[in-house]
């Protein structure tokens, strides 16, 4: 299913819709450029799940854990899935929440065989084609 959203406020109501179809234990890719809007995309399935924090890309700490409902990971540092293994980061695949992953082909060797993937495309400044 293709979206074309022409602005953050229509980039989040897609992802809350999205992530109404999510259950626990899920693993999503988000797939896109840098400032694509896989941030943006990760704020609106984080209200979807009633998290009302301040939602930032975890760049520097690798993953942000909501409450044990979200885990947003940022894995562009990463060099290799044994990396993400180290940091123990791939524990968190096997919980209840809902694992978003951005830059997910670094750790791809890692990820589990079930996933589910989010391509969001940067067509011009306000313009992105979100692919589910």
């Amino acid at each position: 299913m293709e979206y074309i959203t022409k602005s953050f406020e229509e980039t989040i109501k897609v992802a809350y819709g999205y992530a109404k179809t999510l259950k626990n234990g899920d693993v999503v890719v988000l797939d896109g450029d840098m400032g694509a809007g896989k941030t943006v995309f990760a704020k609106g399935v984080a209200l979807a799940l009633g998290i009302n924090d301040e939602i930032t890309s975890p760049t520097y700490a690798y993953m942000n854990d909501y409450d044990g409902k979200l885990y947003h990971y940022d894995c562009y540092r990463l060099s290799s899935g044994e990396d993400a293994e180290a940091l123990g980061l791939t524990d968190y695949f096997y919980l209840k929440g809902i694992c978003l992953i951005e830059w997910a082909k670094n750790i791809e060797d890692v990820l589990p065989k079930e996933i589910k993937k989010v391509k969001i495309e940067k067509i011009d400044q306000n313009t992105r084609k979100i692919t589910l």
